[in-house]
């Protein structure tokens, strides 16, 4: 396999400013729209934007036949549902702590693969996980002026993430990527086009403009973050996608004027620190394939 950290690792930092980029953007339309109809708009401009590449790689011989459609919807309506609440934490969060909750989904993803698809995690990553919900409650506070609904929200972002994840690692086996995207762009678009009816409101310009970008934004960060796992190994590109948790503090710094207090500041290093223990931990050792 090929092995260009440098090249992977600008890729990796490209995809993770883009996808705080992405949620930035999100936070702007959330201040005048309804979570149902932004979570819509985000799917369907993604969708546009994939539709004219998917349908020319079509010719490569992957198809939309599938023996999974189960699977298929298991993993939609997970990844639709951490669309979901991960876009409302951003609406009441600040952009670093919503961020960051979402990306805590490497904590829950070795249990729930253990569960679901027999993967037995390694014994030496409890100590980091249970450091990684240490972090989280620091967070969310409880019962210190706590993040309350929203923060349980980007809770569960984290955890639905890690449920669609498992749910593609399940069928890799037989499913090609393209596939699994192609099902997983139109499904989203079509069910979140249900809720985004029964609360309408019509984006004005500037919420057109940042919907429309969301979408844009985020399939180059899919894009970049694929080229960056083609190029180096998944530790190192896994490492270096928690910068997004940095550019989003940045921004929500210097847009919003968000001061994270210390508590925050404490409890996001220790789950950052916790979740690189785990991606470690679980990574081959060395001579195999990463």
């Amino acid at each position: 396999m090929r092995n260009e950290l440098g090249r992977g690792a600008l890729f990796a930092i490209g995809a993770a400013a883009a996808f705080a980029c992405m949620s930035a953007l999100i936070k702007i339309a959330g201040e005048g729209l309804p979570n149902p109809v932004i979570v819509f708009f985000r799917n369907f401009f993604a969708l546009v934007v994939l539709a004219p590449w998917l349908l020319a790689r079509r010719g490569s011989g992957v198809t939309l036949a599938t023996r999974r459609p189960g699977m298929h919807l298991l993993r939609a309506t997970t990844g639709l549902g951490a669309m979901y609440c991960f876009f409302f934490a951003i609406s009441q969060l600040p952009l670093a702590s919503a961020v960051l909750l979402n990306y805590s989904q490497p904590l829950f993803l070795p249990f729930i693969a253990w569960a679901w698809i027999g993967e037995r995690p390694p014994t030496r990553i409890y100590p980091a996980v249970i450091l990684g919900f240490v972090g989280v409650i620091l967070i969310l506070k409880p019962g210190l002026g706590w993040a309350g609904p929203a923060g349980l929200f980007g809770l569960g972002a984290g955890i639905l993430a890690a449920i669609s994840m498992a749910a593609i690692r399940r069928m890799s086996s037989t499913e090609p990527t393209l596939r699994i995207v192609m099902y997983f762009s139109v499904l989203a678009t079509l069910v979140s086009a249900v809720p985004a009816a029964m609360y309408w409101q019509t984006p004005d310009t500037t919420e057109w403009l940042a919907l429309a970008g969301a979408g844009v934004i985020a399939v180059a960060g899919q894009l970049f973050l694929t080229q960056a796992y083609s190029l180096a190994p998944a530790a190192h590109i896994g490492a270096l996608i928690y910068t997004t948790v940095l550019f989003a503090a940045l921004i929500g710094w210097l847009v919003w004027h968000e001061n994270p207090d210390a508590l925050s500041i404490v409890g996001g290093l220790t789950v950052i620190l916790a979740a690189l223990i785990v991606v470690f931990v679980r990574q081959p050792r060395s001579g195999r394939t990463p």
